[in-house]
């Protein structure tokens, strides 16, 4: 997309800080916090390095401008935040927030998802993400001036929809059901991911074994202590470069869990398209009652058995004046029913093409995605394989010359 944010401007989240404050409940709490820098891109191209804008973020700030996009574009497959918390790590990496290695993860996942709004088509263009990027003070009032939050749906209210649509669109029936899988493989890849992790971990330290046992022993050796010092010497340097391949490792990790965390943005878009078609159904419902209802007065017979039918046999029948009056009411609640069904219908015709737009969008970015993070996966077991094989042909050629 040409006139996107991305294109205009760079925005990078250059660093992380621990800092201490107080709370809302006045309490001392220890928080990170992310230094966002941007840069116009024009001035750039003009041979001028333009002046960096820079602003401290919270976590919970991007939290809380995720939750504005999420509720005011409900079509939109909005990006997802890095974790908050470790999951799926292998032991020995710390799942504490406060980790620096942790922390420093969660700064590329920041900025990543800083530029996935920045590259969207819709969400680049909205004014409080560019305030989030350029406006220090104030910000939280802004969104909050928005009243966002009475848009958002209770999930009491989105789980009622769920089960009591009667007519739900297949389409995304089945895009519901495909979320669901996505997030149970890619779990499941996490997992298995994590156990291979912490075996190569032991492979490689074991290897530093070999190299303490071959030292040990070539200073009791006259004729091979020399071969045997250089092979140790190859299994020690092989033992301590598995932190920076498994640090490696973890960013690939952290590709795929951000796919995790789409699953649920995708169901948010299903969750919606459910509400929006279970008010329609309840509207068109209401809508038949008081059709049939305004029948019944207008004929004088009631089709259906009603509370209200049983009491105007006990106690006596309307007037012809209240009946009018209530046909007249009736009347008028039709044509006010009839054109908010109009509206709900084209309010859903509207919602499913724009989101399935997004939703095609977003599949194209998805496979593109995940297919060079696999292929980059796969290239570094490689790799790591290929070290393997010279290490052990290094200890051979030390061993050849004892």
């Amino acid at each position: 997309v040409e006139d996107c944010l991305a294109k205009k401007m760079e925005i990078t989240v250059s660093e992380a800080e621990k800092r201490t404050g107080r709370n809302a409940m006045n309490m001392q709490e220890t928080y990170t916090a992310y230094l966002i820098e941007t840069r116009a891109v024009e001035s750039q191209s003009e041979g001028q390095c333009g002046p960096v804008d820079s602003l401290w973020r919270r976590y919970s700030e991007f939290e809380l401008l995720r939750n504005y996009l999420s509720v005011t574009y409900p079509h939109i497959v909005v990006p997802p935040l890095p974790e908050k918390r470790a999951d799926f790590v292998w032991h020995k990496l710390s799942a504490d927030n406060m980790d620096p290695d942790f922390v420093e993860r969660r700064r590329i996942g920041l900025e990543n998802f800083l530029l996935r709004v920045a590259s969207h088509p819709v969400l680049c263009q909205d004014k409080i993400f560019y305030s989030f990027l350029t406006q220090e003070g104030g910000w939280k009032e802004m969104v909050n001036e928005t009243g966002f939050q009475l848009k958002a749906d209770s999930r009491l209210k989105a789980l009622n929809a769920t089960f009591r649509v009667k007519n739900p669109d297949k389409r995304f029936t089945e895009l519901k059901h495909y979320s669901d899988e996505l997030q149970s493989v890619i779990s499941h890849l996490l997992r298995v991911r994590a156990r291979v992790a912490d075996r190569l971990y032991g492979v490689y330290k074991v290897h530093g074994n070999y190299g303490r046992v071959f030292s040990e022993w070539s200073a009791i050796e006259k004729e091979m202590g020399d071969g045997l010092q250089s092979a140790g010497h190859h299994m020690d340097v092989y033992a301590a470069s598995i932190d920076d391949i498994l640090e490696e490792e973890e960013h690939y990790a952290d590709q795929l869990k951000e796919y995790l965390f789409y699953a649920e943005a995708l169901r948010a878009v299903c969750r919606k398209h459910e509400l929006m078609q279970y008010d329609l159904e309840m509207a068109a419902q209401d809508l038949t009652s008081k059709k049939q209802q305004c029948e019944e007065l207008a004929t004088g017979t009631v089709r259906t058995f009603s509370l209200k039918g049983m009491t105007s046999k006990l106690f006596g029948q309307e007037t012809p004046e209240q009946r009018e009056a209530k046909i007249k009411v009736l009347e008028e609640q039709i044509q006010e029913g009839e054109e908010q069904l109009k509206s709900k219908n084209l309010e859903g015709r509207d919602f499913v093409k724009s989101a399935w737009a997004d939703i095609e969008r977003f599949k194209e970015q998805k496979n593109h995605d995940l297919k060079e993070a696999l292929i980059s996966y796969a290239v570094m077991q490689i790799s790591m394989c290929k070290k393997g094989i010279q290490v052990w042909t290094n200890a051979k050629e030390c061993f050849s010359k004892m």
